[in-house]
This record gives structure tokens, C-alpha cells and sequence, in this order.
């Protein structure tokens, strides 16, 4: 999601060769990225990624990406869009397989549902604002939302073509997942059944397990767990009295990133628990990066964890982490619970 704004192309390449080598082959992206998003970068991080893998065996690596949902902020894709309906969905495919160079997609994921939700920062969900535009529930912000069963349709039109292998949602809700599972599992339906969601999880999110974990396991639908770090917070280097690093992210791009900011901002309860979990991990030997890593792979559900290097030094340290395995440590996954209950989801 960074590629074309904080790293040019060499360094993506640097980055995607790196690991590589160190046996990662899943790589994700969107049509909307890098992020801060703007129209003269759209698309970039999937043409670089389109680039470098047209080098490559194709068959070696695992392609994601997403196609955007209904937003006001970014008129420069198809119009906002205005909505998640099979047009938009079939013009989506069609662009990011142009700029990915290639024939077809291994997971293709809604990058968040056409209908109101609460997410980027918010927990609750309050019934009066899905109504706001109208007394039917799929109206949202005067716009008829397209019905999931009809995105998920069009989808699978794409799987039959041979476009997309497997098709996720990201930033879904049990009630979503649940209505995309009914739908594919009707006879005669041409819904393709979800592999897999996309949602935050980390040591200050973990508001996937209070319901949607019970939908995942029982369906068997894995969880892909992005911003296991809470976007750079939990590697401890916002504590600094400075603020951290000038070219950290959420300093690098302030007042530039509304997503970010509202989820990952300067909130009081944010930096206590972040500090909490940085001491934890140094009483039991491991950089806080690595202890908020290894406890999001050591999630039952998780199939891989999502994260962002910006830097050689950072991938390496991930790698590292990535490459001790899970969290094991019986007492410390006890004081990380400790921890979640005093200061639970500062980061929805």
C-alpha cells in the first residue's frame, strides 16, 4: 500500500526481491493505493507490483488486491465510486489485471461493504445513521447500495472467466460475512464462497474475535490480519518526547491521511497501551515489533499477517519475527489478555 508513494520503484523492487528470498510469496495490493491516496498515484502499487512479478515466474507469487467501495474522497476512480455494483466491479478487474500485467488474479477482495458500517476508528454500530437517507436500509448517503449477492455474482462471472482463482471481503462484518456464505451456498448460485476477510487485528484490535472469529471458524473462512502493528504504533517508535521519526507514517503524511488518524491518532489510552505492551515485551526479552507480530500469527484463525515495510531494516526485523513462529509463551499471552482488558481496542 506504500509502493509509488513512500518507496519509487527500485526500492519496491528491493523490498519484493528481499522477501522472496526469505520465502514469502503473498503479496497484497489495491486499486486505490498507496495511500494517502490521490489521483495522480492511483494504481501505482499495483503497477509496480505488475512490473517486478513480469519478471518473475508468475506462477511463484500469490496476488491480492481490492477493488474501493462507494467513496466521496476519491472522484478520480470511476466517479467516487458511486457505488459497488457489477459495472464498477467488471471495470475494476479489468484495470487491475492491466496494471498487474497479467492474466489473472489469485484473490480479488471488496475492499470495504457498499452500506453503512462502523469502521476506521469507529466500535459501534448505531442504526439511525444506516437509515439517514431514506426508510431502506440499503440507502446510505442517497445512493441505493448495490446488494452484496450481486457483487459477489459478478465476481464469480470473473472466476468463471478465469480472471480471479478466489474471492475475500475486507472490513466486513459477521452479518456481512454471513449473508455472502447464505448466498453462495444456495443451490444453483453463482456466488462464489468466500476464502477469506480482510480486517485489522492486533494487540489493539482485536475486535474480530467478538463475533466474526465464531463466523470464521465454523464456516472455515481464514482471516488475513492487516496492520498487525496499528500502522507503525506498536513498534514503540511514536513514544519518543519527539513524536518518533520526521518519515514515520502517521508524521510523514499528518493531516494528509483522515483513515489513519481517526484509528491510529494521539489518544491518551492509544499511548498508555502501547506503552504497556512495549514494556511487556522487553521484560520478556523481544522487541515490541516482534511480541505484537508473533501474537497476531499466533491466532488460530489468522492465514497471514498483512504488514508494510517501508525500509531493509524494518522487512528484516519483521522477517525475524515472522521467522520464530508464533507466540508460545503460556504466561505471557496471559499478561497480554491482562493488558487487552484494561485498555480494550484503542484502535478499532
Amino acid at each position: 500500500m506504500l509502493f509509488g508513494e513512500s518507496q519509487d520503484y527500485p526500492t519496491a523492487c528491493l523490498l519484493l526481491d528481499a522477501c522472496m528470498e526469505a520465502g514469502v510469496n503473498f503479496f497484497d495490493s489495491a486499486e486505490m493505493y498507496p495511500v494517502p491516496q490521490r489521483a495522480e498515484t492511483q494504481g501505482r502499487s499495483e503497477e509496480y507490483l505488475g512490473r517486478w512479478m513480469k519478471q518473475r515466474s508468475r506462477d511463484r507469487v500469490v496476488i491480492a488486491t481490492k477493488v474501493a467501495g462507494p467513496s466521496c474522497q476519491m472522484p478520480w476512480i470511476r466517479g467516487g465510486p458511486a457505488a459497488l455494483d457489477p459495472r464498477n466491479i467488471r471495470q475494476a478487474i479489468d484495470a487491475s489485471l492491466m496494471r498487474l500485467q497479467t492474466d489473472y488474479i489469485d484473490l480479488y477482495q471488496l475492499h470495504w461493504p457498499d452500506r453503512y458500517v462502523p469502521m476506521f476508528g469507529d466500535l459501534d454500530y448505531d442504526p439511525t445513521f444506516a437509515y439517514q437517507a431514506g426508510e431502506h436500509p440499503r440507502l446510505l448517503h442517497g445512493l441505493a447500495c448495490s446488494p452484496l449477492e450481486d457483487q459477489l455474482a459478478e465476481v464469480g462471472r470473473a472466476v468463471q472467466q478465469g480472471k480471479v482463482r478466489h474471492v475475500g471481503l475486507s472490513n466486513e462484518t459477521p452479518w456481512g460475512l454471513m449473508k455472502a456464505l447464505q448466498a453462495a451456498d444456495q443451490p444453483g448460485s453463482a456466488v462464489p464462497r468466500v476464502s477469506s476477510v480482510q480486517n485489522a487485528y492486533s494487540l489493539t484490535c482485536r475486535t474480530f474475535d467478538a463475533a466474526l472469529a465464531e463466523v470464521c471458524h465454523l464456516e472455515e473462512v481464514s482471516l488475513l490480519a492487516y496492520s498487525p502493528l496499528a500502522m507503525g504504533l506498536l513498534t514503540g517508535k511514536y513514544l519518543a518526547p519527539d513524536g518518533g521519526p520526521p518519515a514515520a507514517r502517521l508524521n510523514k503524511y499528518k493531516g494528509r491521511y483522515a483513515e489513519a488518524e481517526s484509528r491510529y491518532g494521539p489518544k491518551p489510552n492509544v499511548r498508555e497501551a502501547v506503552a504497556a505492551y512495549a514494556q511487556l515485551a522487553q521484560q520478556h526479552g523481544m522487541t515490541p515489533t516482534a511480541m505484537a507480530l508473533r501474537f497476531v500469527l499466533h491466532h488460530p484463525l489468522v492465514a497471514s499477517a498483512v504488514v508494510g515495510a517501508s525500509t531493509q531494516q524494518q522487512l528484516q526485523e519483521l522477517l525475524a519475527a515472522a521467522a520464530d513462529g508464533p507466540l508460545q509463551d503460556q504466561q505471557l499471552l496471559e499478561a497480554i489478555d491482562k493488558l487487552h482488558q484494561q485498555y480494550p481496542n484503542p484502535t478499532p
